[in-house]
């Protein structure tokens, strides 16, 4: 037996007549009679009676439907899928980001591509740079935002961006007066600091170092956020990455640049030695579309 055979036998199974299998196949009814008769032939039992020029289907050829329509509508499942990978990739998206990225960045560009892709279900996760690293390597991740402190060994990466930090502060910090800030206005201040292992962190001291300075740090923390949150609420101020900055009108905080700029240095990771899906490559180009806007201008 073929397919066409098949086929030919589920049209008239549905339709009821060849006449209108015909039609539903886009053949000749004798056409469609010769298809049956080979079928018949290849499972070599009767799958239909001709009843006074009607076809009534046999005890045989009914039980033997159900499987052709189990078959058929795997087919359909098949067709489905294949659309869905044409359209949409493999239909689902894994996402990892920093929280720095996590925070305006990574949303924006999920709504911006939902909107292309509304049939894409989407996992967003906000962690470390290390899980996210970690993450990629063991296929847990489509793909990761993350910082350059990590190993890139093994995966698959590409700068995304270099991003000058921002000083945050309250806004009627004395630091609000000047347009940039230099080690030696921010000497004596006390400091919110990112982690010690963060890149950017330690870019900084060594700015400060160098100056002459010893970074008077009174709080640690990992997340680029809570120092915005804390440099509002008290007279320390703190290195930001630009990426966790929202709109001017919305902020509660100040921001100035600092100089000499210090980078924080954002990396796309991807698992080594896979093509990039169309989901995969559709979601990278909106970061990249988005990625200026999230620059935000000091006020």
């Amino acid at each position: 037996m073929n397919f066409r055979q098949l086929e030919a036998f589920n049209a008239v199974m549905i339709s009821g007549s060849t006449v209108r299998a015909a039609e539903l196949m886009g053949v000749t009814q004798p056409a469609v009679s010769r298809l049956i008769a080979e079928l018949e032939a290849a499972v070599r039992f009767p799958l239909f009676d001709r009843v006074r020029g009607r076809l009534i289907a046999t005890p045989e050829g009914t039980l033997f439907f159900r499987e052709v329509e189990v078959s058929f509508k795997g087919l359909d499942r098949l067709q489905a899928t294949a659309a869905s990978i044409r359209d949409y990739g493999a239909g689902t998206l894994k996402i990892a980001s920093l929280a720095a990225a996590g925070a305006i960045l990574a949303p924006a560009a999920i709504r911006a591509f939902r909107k292309q892709n509304p049939g894409v279900r989407i996992t967003f996760h906000i962690t470390w740079s290390s899980a996210i690293r970690n993450g990629i390597t063991d296929g847990q991740y489509d793909l990761g935002l993350a910082a350059d402190e990590i190993d890139r060994s093994g995966i698959d990466s590409q700068l995304f961006g270099s991003f000058p930090g921002l000083l945050a502060m309250p806004k009627s910090h004395p630091l609000t007066l000047h347009k940039s800030i230099t080690p030696d206005l921010i000497a004596e201040w006390p400091l919110i600091g990112l982690s010690p292992e963060d890149r950017a962190r330690q870019r900084f001291d060594e700015t400060m170092k160098k100056a002459g300075h010893e970074p008077k740090y009174v709080i640690e923390t990992p997340n680029a956020a809570t120092i915005c949150a804390l440099a509002q609420e008290g007279d320390a101020v703190g290195l930001v990455n630009p990426l966790v900055i929202g709109e001017a009108e919305s902020r509660t905080f100040a921001l100035r640049p600092f100089a000499p700029e210090v980078m924080f240095r954002v990396y796309l990771l991807f698992p080594a030695d896979i093509q990039k899906s169309t989901l995969v490559r559709g979601f990278t180009a909106e970061l990249f579309r988005l990625r200026n806007r999230y620059e935000m201008p000091i006020a």
